[in-house]
């Protein structure tokens, strides 16, 4: 076994010796010098050693911290994602699929920081410069501030932007950019995460808030190894159908604001244009009442948000039945179809179910159960649903309904689009109803009862 080193430091200056000795040759004090028990008991190489760094400063939760200042980027829907706005020395990843819209939104974005007389710098590793002003000229931001680079390598970006000190950096993308000092392709593991490492650190040292483009896999998570998701202060998702015009950008992880918070856009010819009342949006191409469409009020984020879930279901000619669903979790369909069946007797064996979230919008509450399963049941029995009613609620396996949060956010939105009737679970307790008639139900196969009457299974 190695031989443990000892260590031997004066008491009254802090000075380390090799060994004992009477007096300290640093203060001159006597009988001051103390052996200490090393940080590690290993040898050095293989473990931290025998030698001690320096004592940190400590602090208790009572210390008086002045609020994070922030500054709007001039979209109000990205501010209200990023918690209120852009945080000093904050690291920003944002992911999405290919041509979603990423470069569009974060060159609006810093554009209109530009114009607030902050400095931003755009540097793309994927277009050269020509490419990022011809988009700029058609989203007519030919006048904003902003400087442009093309550049891959870290080194001459992380120098550039020593030199420069600006306000905003985003780097697009983080896959492309590669560090001299990694035998490795960029784009690589080892890459992804040096790289990160390095625009994360210096967004902390020097104040500058730093904004990452990160490719996404076909599961739609964050390419290159998820320490990178880790390692920044926020990690936002753009989402959307390509063929579809809206577009949702999600904060999953925020340091400085809420996570799950959602902004709405609207793809058009001129980018992306922010939507202040998605609810209205969401329901503005629905039509008239038909089977399996049903409205539910949800909760994203901060927000009350409606959306129409569509079913449609069919006898099926294949041995085993179809289950398709589009903006939903597929296990909780079944855990549906499971309770709908042994609970309250309605049975869909042998049918294809097809559920879809109208607007391309992703739904993962479980509020939502009770609005699938009135879907459901709805297309199974080709019987509409009025028109000004919303239903909302969350099925246990028992068949039980359980009580929501934020019911009475639910209620005054769908009031203010003009929807007068809700179906809720019966445990919740409501302060107001906001003007509309809410019918409490106990259980699933209660709420068949009130909503369809007495239906053969």
């Amino acid at each position: 076994m190695a031989k443990q080193t000892l260590a031997f430091t004066c008491s009254a200056c802090g000075a380390s010796h090799k060994k004992w000795a009477g007096r300290c040759d640093t203060c001159g004090e006597w009988n001051s010098i103390q052996e200490e028990a090393p940080l590690a008991a290993g040898p050095k190489g293989k473990t931290i050693g025998a030698a001690k760094g320096r004592k940190i400063e400590l602090s208790d939760l009572t210390t008086k911290d002045a609020p994070l200042p922030r500054s709007n980027c001039g979209i109000e829907e990205l501010d209200r994602v990023l918690g209120g706005g852009l945080v000093p020395a904050s690291a920003i990843l944002v992911g999405g699929d290919p041509g979603i819209g990423k470069s569009t939104l974060l060159l609006q974005a810093t554009a209109k920081f530009a114009l607030t007389g902050k400095k931003a710098i755009y540097v793309s590793g994927e277009e050269a410069a020509s490419q990022i002003r011809m988009r700029a000229q058609r989203l007519g931001l030919t006048k904003a501030p902003v400087q442009l680079a093309s550049e891959t390598n870290l080194r001459d970006i992380l120098t550039t932007l020593e030199a420069e000190r600006p306000d905003l950096v985003v780097i697009d993308s983080i896959q492309t950019m590669w560090v001299d000092h990694i035998d490795s392709a960029p784009g690589s593991v080892s890459q992804v995460r040096a790289v990160a490492h390095e625009l994360t650190t210096f967004a902390k040292k020097r104040g500058v808030a730093v904004i990452l483009v990160g490719h996404v896999t076909k599961d739609g998570q964050i390419a290159g190894p998820r320490v990178v998701e880790h390692m920044v202060d926020t990690v936002l998702y753009f989402e959307g159908e390509r063929g579809h015009q809206f577009r949702i950008l999600r904060a999953v992880k925020n340091r400085f604001g809420p996570a799950d918070e959602i902004g709405v856009f609207q793809m058009t010819g001129s980018g992306l244009e922010e939507v202040t009342n998605p609810s209205a949006l969401f329901l503005s191409d629905r039509e008239k009442p038909a089977p399996g469409s049903v409205v539910f009020a949800g909760i994203e984020g901060t927000r009350p948000l409606l959306v129409e879930i569509q079913a449609l279901v069919a006898q099926s000619a294949l041995a085993n039945a179809r289950r398709t669903v589009v903006g939903w979790d597929s296990g909780r369909l079944s855990m549906i179809l499971a309770v709908l069946e042994s609970r309250a007797g309605v049975s869909f064996a042998g049918m294809d179910v097809y559920l879809n979230v109208a607007g391309g919008m992703r739904i993962s509450e479980p509020a939502a159960d009770l609005a699938v399963a009135a879907a459901l049941i709805s297309a199974r029995l080709d019987m509409s649903l009025p028109g000004d009613l919303v239903i909302f609620g969350e099925i246990s396996l028992s068949g039980g309904l359980r009580p929501i949060s934020q019911a009475e956010a639910r209620l005054k939105e769908a009031k203010k689009l003009g929807f007068s009737g809700a179906f809720a679970p019966s445990r919740m307790k409501l302060a107001s109803t906001s003007g509309m008639t809410v019918k409490k139900v106990n259980d699933v196969a209660t709420f068949i009862t009130d909503c369809f009457g007495d239906i053969e299974a």
